[in-house]
């Protein structure tokens, strides 16, 4: 299939007519806007990134496990780190973006001046090319009167030629004459606008088609353009989240080197108070502890003396511990 382009398919049958030129300068005028628009919006969303990065970088200053200690206190502040990592990493997004929309801006810019050129030839061909239309028709219409002029001259003398006497018939045979040469000037003016015209014509087809070329292939960059722009943006956002995850990465190794075993253990040998727990208390009774009193203990005495050794002619002596012993006397 023939590919179609510009310069075959926005003619007009009407000389005077620019609907077709009209069409493809509102067609590019559409597209400048689109520019502008993906500028716009790559702009608004470096702001955004902007300011994600500051409320971020923000959050990473601000105190986060302070009073932790051992593994869980290291993983911690590689979490701190790693999210000023990636604040910073979308601060660079921003900048990156900013950089695009300055390039769309710069290639929007040099469009519309080059384009400006073109508009402003044209502009000039199409008001030369309608003027020049104008004198040519009005040349026109001024012959066409002329020659009907001329044609009832004729006429007129040649209705006279019987009834008239000398001096009438040269008057109508001078304005006759004077009629020819009036529509031969006229004819003349005619024909030569109407080859002033065609020349103007010749120059303008050439150049419609020279602009339309150029303005094809202004569409074509524009495209091709904007295509490759947003394709490069969203490179840059999957490469941010490639470097997010990254950076989530090292702080999800840290975790995994988190031992909880390891860090009771080390609150236990740093903060340890001791490993006996205290004694039960028991129940006193008040009353109980007044009857009884105090316990005292008793004086200290000798023992008792020992019992006497019995010799063969010793007295007996009874103890009060001996059987038999008592203190009624017989």
């Amino acid at each position: 299939m023939r590919d179609l382009h510009l310069k075959d398919n926005f003619w007009s049958s009407d000389i005077t007519s620019t609907a077709g030129y009209d069409a493809i300068i509102q067609h590019l005028n559409d597209g400048k806007r689109t520019c502008k628009e993906i500028e716009d919006f790559m702009k608004a969303r470096a702001a955004i990134e902007e300011k994600y990065a500051k409320d971020l970088l923000g959050l990473s200053k601000k105190v986060c496990g302070h009073n932790e200690m051992n593994t869980l206190k290291r993983s911690l502040d590689v979490f701190k780190l790693q999210t000023e990592q990636v604040s910073l990493s979308h601060l660079h997004l921003a900048q990156t973006i900013r950089d695009e929309a300055k390039k769309l801006e710069e290639f929007r810019e040099k469009q519309k001046e080059t384009r400006k050129k073109v508009e402003q030839q044209m502009d000039a061909l199409h008001k030369q090319k309608a003027t020049h239309y104008k004198k040519t028709m009005e040349s026109k219409k001024t012959y066409e009167q002329k020659c009907r002029d001329k044609e009832e001259a004729e006429q007129t003398m040649n209705r006279s030629a019987t009834t008239s006497n000398t001096k009438q018939q040269e008057k109508l045979y001078a304005k006759a004459q004077q009629a020819k040469q009036s529509a031969e000037e006229a004819d003349r003016l005619y024909n030569q606008n109407v080859c002033v015209l065609g020349k103007i014509r010749e120059e303008w087809l050439n150049e419609h088609v020279k602009a339309c070329e150029m303005l094809e292939k202004q569409e074509v960059e524009r495209i091709n353009a904007l295509r490759n722009i947003v394709w490069t943006h969203l490179n840059h956002l999957s490469q941010q989240c490639v470097t997010s995850d990254e950076l989530y990465e090292e702080v999800r190794k840290s975790l995994e080197q988190c031992d909880i075993q390891e860090d009771i253990e080390h609150f236990i040998n740093l903060r340890r108070t001791g490993d006996k727990p205290p004694a039960a208390i028991l129940y006193e009774n008040f009353y109980t502890n007044q009857r009884t009193g105090p316990t005292r203990q008793p004086p200290s005495r000798r023992g008792p003396l020992p019992p006497p050794a019995n010799t063969g002619g010793d007295v007996a002596y009874s103890t009060i511990d001996a059987p038999g012993y008592s203190l009624i006397r017989y």
